[in-house]
């Protein structure tokens, strides 16, 4: 399984931008997709998830600002984020999890700039 993930780039805060996702192999519309990100000096953390039934969640300091959603027909997961702060400046990696194992994608970076 590869994913590929892009969309990121430098936004004033306020700004939007919108991450894409688009994986390989089969069963994309069976599987959880993830968003993470890293901040310089940060551990790696879990931003949002959607599950098969698009039942998604997120971490308190993205809710009401970030959406996560997904296209089965295309096997791409997004990340449409609004109202970005400094504080989300990252890089971002999307994640599915396969018997076990954790599949990433190159980061994308996102900057947001005050």
């Amino acid at each position: 399984v590869q994913l590929q993930a892009s969309g990121g780039g430098l936004v004033q805060a306020g700004g939007s931008l919108r991450l894409s996702c688009v994986t390989s192999g089969t069963f994309f519309s069976y599987r959880t997709m993830n968003w993470y990100r890293q901040a310089p000096g940060k551990q790696r953390e879990l931003v949002a998830t959607i599950t098969s039934a698009e039942v998604t969640n997120y971490i308190d300091s993205v809710k009401g600002r970030f959406t996560i959603s997904r296209d089965n027909a295309k096997k791409t997961v997004y990340l449409q984020m609004n109202s970005l702060k400094p504080e989300d400046t990252a890089v971002y990696y999307c994640n599915t999890k396969i018997l076990n194992i954790d599949y990433w994608g190159e980061g994308t970076q996102v900057t947001v700039s005050s």
